[in-house]
């Protein structure tokens, strides 16, 4: 192989889940960006669910997608088999690197291998997690810092703090900004946003909504006790809407139960995908007052669908974000003052709507693909 000619790669897409969370969206994203950038020479194998065969052989017409054993659906047998069948597959189909999306590794592979970590909250915010998950994690970042060849990272700002917090050599990480699918997410039309009124049973109810996963970290408690603080003596009081995986945060439950009786709070769960247009572009406000992230897919999401975000200046944040973005901070009453603040502002309402919509062009796919190529590159060469 001559020296800057992207190597065959096989990628590890089992750890992606049914219902295309962060991870998901950021395998689907890379994969269907390298799909348009085969001029640059990747030769590229994926391994995956069985369920995803189908939808990855559609969005990689040249690349080699093999399913994984059906027992790899479930997590520990995924470990497992990603430790003892993955190298065994890459020896097979003659992969001279390895990528594994998700954190995790083979500690023996065979082969160069690079790794994905997301983001570095299991050190920065531990007591957002539970302990299993947070020691599983953790040293799941240790040991692909020590082992993968080169780390690839969402934002400057994870890799920083795994530089900080767990000396990092900083010669092996890549920031690869994720990208947004503006297809898939996009300014929506006014029957888009009548369907999901409809779907939700919110009339022409105004609302508030929230789009993601309902773990602590993403603080969705003070986000209902802000709201709730915010509109409770309003005539006629925006609705929050509270959408995405159930997660396993109890204070939400508590939270729920302090809302008074006159507001409207509705947890639809997971959405639909072709209705998160409608949901998020239809909403006064999109709020995701997060206490970090390592990218925060999910208020570029809704920048895309030119809803006026109102976010917190934790780790990342900002680098979406940026100037096109309301700040508020992770405590409720801040959250009620601030939520309000726009509430009442429909000038900046309308501002914030079209700069998110146009700073949300600036992250390509694309762009992150030609990252992780290069980093693939020059683990080869």
């Amino acid at each position: 192989m001559t020296a800057g000619r992207p190597p065959r790669v096989l990628i590890d897409a089992t750890s992606v889940p049914a219902d295309r969370g962060g991870v998901g969206r950021y395998v689907d994203g890379l994969l269907g960006a390298l799909g348009k950038v085969t001029g640059s020479g990747i030769d590229l194998a994926v391994v995956s669910l069985r369920t995803d065969q189908e939808r990855y052989a559609r969005m990689l017409p040249g690349a080699e997608v093999i399913p994984a054993p059906a027992a790899v659906a479930h997590r520990p047998a995924r470990l497992a088999w990603e430790q003892t069948g993955l190298p065994l597959l890459a020896q097979q189909v003659g992969a001279q690197v390895l990528h594994s999306p998700f954190y995790t590794c083979p500690l023996r592979a065979g082969c160069p291998v690079t790794v994905t970590l997301h983001d570095a909250t299991f050190f920065t915010e531990p007591e957002h997690y539970d302990k299993s998950r947070r020691t599983f994690f953790r040293s799941a970042i240790k040991t692909s810092l020590r082992r993968a060849s080169r780390v690839i990272v969402p934002s400057k700002a994870t890799r920083d703090e795994l530089i900080r917090l767990l000396d990092a050599d900083p010669t092996r990480i890549d920031v690869a900004y994720h990208g947004v699918d503006h297809a898939a997410f996009h300014a929506p039309s006014d029957e888009e946003k009548a369907r999901v009124r409809a779907r939700l049973g919110l009339g022409s109810s105004s609302y508030v909504a929230f789009l993601g996963a309902k773990e602590p970290r993403k603080n969705v408690p003070n986000l209902i006790r802000g709201w709730a603080r915010a509109v409770a003596d309003r005539t006629d009081p925006p609705a929050l809407v509270v959408a995405g995986g159930q997660g396993h945060d109890d204070d939400i439950d508590r939270a729920v139960a302090e809302v008074p009786a006159h507001l409207r709070l509705l947890r639809p769960g997971y959405l639909r995908y072709a209705d998160l247009p409608g949901f998020l572009g239809g909403a006064l406000v999109a709020a995701y007052p997060s206490y970090g992230e390592g990218f925060g897919l999910p208020i570029l999401e809704a920048m895309a669908c030119a809803a006026p975000v109102l976010t917190t200046p934790r780790l990342s944040l900002p680098e979406v974000g940026g100037d096109a973005v309301a700040y508020t901070s992770e405590d409720a009453d801040q959250i009620a003052t601030d939520l309000a603040a726009l509430l009442d502002d429909e000038a900046r309402r309308l501002a914030l709507a079209k700069a998110g919509f146009d700073r949300a062009k600036e992250f390509a796919w694309e762009s992150s693909a030609e990252v992780h190529i290069a980093a693939w590159s020059r683990v080869r060469a």
